[in-house]
């Protein structure tokens, strides 16, 4: 028998709106009012001041290691304002600018930072799973999510979010060949930081794009600038509007990078090359977009100073009450708390015994 060729669907578009310079392709530019526009500005300028104070108060010993967003702003603000209050989020480690989008109060996300579980508490309002940390877990975790919002006929979206070094996990690939088998509601939103700790992106994979790894499971994949925040939401709206049909899920890669350290545990600089480091810096997201806001007449040097005041006070408020409530967990026997619905008799016996320990005579002598 004489060979065949199949020949699969092999395309993969790039898409970038906002150059380095701040220029735009104005016939590409969403359709955002200018409230809608400077709200993406004040988003990334307040994660990253926010992930500044993170990164101070953990160098005092006064917060544990946590995974600094600095240079991914765009890549997360932009494809969070793609989504409904009412879809939900399914995020790594690293999405602090998209939990306070999506209204993670900062005291919270400081308080948890600090050690406390009780930081990471969700309201029952709220579609957002915690953060994960085992890497390329969380996909699963959204295709079932999507699964069950298909079953019963909803229209919510599922966006997940991981790294480049996620696509070489045996979970990604099972979840996006569930998702499309299934046609679940899920966008897949790879943050390509180039590195996966210290493995390079060169060292990972040798496809050309991580986006073109939907084609094996046949579902429509994207490249984006990852530092273009419009650019991120143009392709991750078109995303989410073809998932709310029902037309399944789609892979959106980011191309971004992280100007700080992969983890606060970390040391970039016996790895990274300064000059890579610096030429990414040049390709901020915040100051390329500041600059197309100020071509706009939206935003002018005035305006920026007291956006940095206001956010430099609500962070400064923030601690402050972080501070208060760290103060009041004060009881260790929570950690039995929200395990079980109906804890089993073993567990109540250490929660018994844990009490009686710290109930102890002398206790806070010895």
């Amino acid at each position: 028998m004489p060979r065949t060729t199949i020949k699969p669907k092999t395309r993969i578009d790039q898409l970038s709106i906002l150059a380095a310079d701040g220029t735009a392709d104005q016939d590409l530019v969403p359709e955002l009012d200018d409230e809608q526009l400077t709200a993406l500005h004040r988003a990334m300028l307040r994660a990253r001041r926010f992930d500044e104070r993170l990164l101070n108060l953990q160098r005092q010993g006064k917060l544990g290691t946590f995974a600094p967003v600095k240079g991914q702003e765009a890549a997360q603000v932009g494809s969070a304002a793609a989504l409904r209050q009412g879809d939900w989020v399914v995020p790594s480690y690293r999405e602090t600018a998209v939990l306070l989008w999506r209204g993670t109060p900062m005291a919270e996300i400081f308080v948890f930072t600090a050690g406390y579980n009780e930081g990471g508490a969700i309201p029952e309002d709220r579609n957002d799973l915690p953060v994960a940390v085992p890497v390329g877990t969380q996909p699963l975790h959204a295709v079932g999510l999507g699964y069950g919002i298909d079953y019963r006929d909803d229209d919510a979206v599922v966006m997940t979010f991981f790294g480049d070094g996620a696509t070489s996990q045996g979970d990604f690939h099972e979840a996006m060949n569930f998702a499309s088998v299934f046609r679940t509601p899920v966008v897949f939103l790879c943050q390509n930081n180039q590195w996966a700790i210290s493995v390079p992106r060169d060292r990972q994979t040798h496809s050309a794009t991580l986006a073109q790894k939907a084609l094996a499971y046949d579902m429509p994949g994207i490249q984006v600038d990852g530092n273009d925040v419009l650019g991120v939401y143009a392709a991750t709206r078109e995303a989410v509007e073809r998932a709310r049909r029902g037309d399944g899920p789609t892979l959106v890669e980011c191309v971004t990078y992280r100007l700080e350290v992969h983890t606060t545990a970390d040391d970039p600089t016996r790895y990274r090359d300064a000059d890579e480091v610096e030429k990414w810096r040049e390709r901020d997201p915040i100051a390329r977009y500041r600059t197309f806001l100020e071509k706009r007449g939206l935003l002018d040097d005035d305006k920026v100073e007291a956006l940095e005041d206001e956010i430099e006070a609500e962070i400064e408020a923030a601690w402050k009450e972080a501070q208060r409530q760290m103060e009041e967990l004060t009881d260790p026997t929570v950690m039995f708390d929200h395990i079980y619905a109906e804890p089993p008799p073993h567990l109540e016996a250490q929660r018994q015994a844990l009490t009686r320990a710290l109930e102890a005579p002398g206790r806070e002598d010895g």
